[in-house]
């Protein structure tokens, strides 16, 4: 299909066609990004309690994605206007420099096992150290599906921790290869196969057995670098914008409360990807913040440099505890068409895309911070929003977004006057 518009000019049918002449999907996976077509009221009633319907939200495609050399169309679900949009942009820019380098360290998690009533924890540490192997030996046995794929514990870290409400007490860490799932089932059970052994060894009592969220062992990384001449545009020089976007990150560096926003940029585009392959957003995002502040100081996900020939450099690193086997991603259709789109076909894999997405988001923040301000274009896609909401009809939205945007007044009660004008004029 030859386009003679570009892709955020199609509508939403052109879309759909652009998608299947191109074979990026066929008609059953593109089906599945409508109502009737994705998940069903059947199925979600069998995936949580108390099911009374669905709720929708937006379905965006990100263009121009070239991460480690390969084009990615990339799915992203989110109600805020601006994001998809920035990031595909971003990701033109981008190109320039030859796209995205990503990669992803070991599918490892961590999980947890808590000893307490310890008459000697020094002792019952060196215990737990000294019979590691057998223990590795009895988590190995938890999962079979996963150790016949290669997956299973990596290793055993015994922490001494005192805490001043409850005196000391032993925290083990069982490494855990989970592979291409998220892997918070096979590391629960293994840590709660270990109860028992660990209670025997120590004459303690083990109290929690859980996965961290902190997933500092299976990082993504991705890096950028944009030739500073790309940067420039109107009466902004790319010397300019770069030096605009290092400042803006510096604040974000050294201060928290900026970091917070700064990082809230990165979850827009990490989010969005995690969403839309069904993925545990919530333990994505308190993984990542969890890193942010690892030093004791919450900072910036990302850091940004200028190379040694004044070109503009980024990276972004974070845990990435996601899967592209198992749980809500195996039984959601629309997930597992949105994997298909993006060419997926290990977790990590996935990892690497969301982690360039998330560091495309943060550049688009950061230029717009440093240049015309993030309102600009943020308000004039949220006018849409303001339109639908007062009440337009589908063929009044532009013209009343436009309206909008023309006056600088992008407000309901604005939007809802112009209606009422028009309307009166017929």
């Amino acid at each position: 299909m030859v386009m003679t518009k570009k892709f955020y000019q199609l509508s939403v049918k052109e879309r759909k066609a652009w998608l299947k002449a191109g074979q990026f999907l066929d008609a059953a996976d593109v089906a599945t990004y409508t109502p009737a077509g994705g998940l069903s009221q059947e199925v979600a009633g069998l995936m949580v309690e108390n099911v009374v319907g669905l709720y929708s939200l937006p379905l965006g495609i990100a263009q121009n994605f070239v991460i480690n050399d390969r084009p990615v169309l990339v799915p992203m679900v989110i109600e805020e206007p601006s994001v998809v949009a920035g990031a595909s942009f971003m990701a033109k820019l981008a190109q320039a420099g030859g796209g995205f380098r990503a990669s992803m360290t070991a599918p490892e998690m961590i999980g947890q096992i808590q000893i307490l009533d310890l008459a000697d924890p020094l002792g019952a540490q060196e215990v737990i150290e000294a019979h590691r192997t057998e223990l590795l030996e009895r988590a190995s046995h938890t999962d079979p599906l996963l150790s016949k794929h290669g997956g299973g514990p990596r290793g055993l870290e015994v922490r001494l921790i005192s805490s001043p409400v409850i005196g000391p007490f032993l925290v083990v860490h069982l490494i855990f290869d989970v592979q291409d799932v998220m892997g918070a089932n096979a590391v629960n059970t293994a840590v709660e196969n270990l109860a028992q052994p660990l209670e025997e060894l120590t004459g303690g009592r083990v109290h929690l057995k859980i996965l961290s969220n902190l997933a500092d062992r299976r990082l993504a990384r991705a890096s950028v670098t944009i030739p500073k001449d790309t940067l420039a545009f109107d009466d902004f020089s790319g010397e300019r914008v770069r030096d605009g976007i290092i400042e803006a990150w510096a604040f974000a560096a050294v201060d928290p409360y900026r970091a917070a926003t700064h990082n809230k940029g990165i979850m827009n585009g990490v989010d969005a990807v995690v969403i839309a392959t069904a993925n545990d957003w919530r333990a994505v995002e308190a993984g990542a913040h969890a890193y942010a502040a690892r030093s004791g100081r919450y900072t910036s996900l990302s850091t940004w440099s200028v190379t040694d020939s004044g070109d503009l450099h980024g990276e972004l690193e974070l845990p990435m505890a996601v899967g592209i086997v198992g749980g809500a991603t195996r039984v959601h259709p629309t997930a597992q068409a949105n994997l298909k789109l993006m060419g997926v076909k290990r977790a990590s894999e996935l990892g690497e895309i969301i982690a360039a997405v998330g560091l495309a988001q943060n550049l688009a923040a950061l230029r717009a911070l440093a240049t015309e301000g993030i309102q600009r274009g943020h308000m004039a896609l949220h006018a849409r929003q303001v339109a639908i909401a007062a009440g337009a009809a589908a063929d009044e939205v532009d013209r009343l977004a436009n309206q909008l945007v023309l006056e600088k007044n992008i407000h309901s009660d604005r939007a809802g006057e112009i209606l009422a004008e028009w309307r009166n004029a017929l």
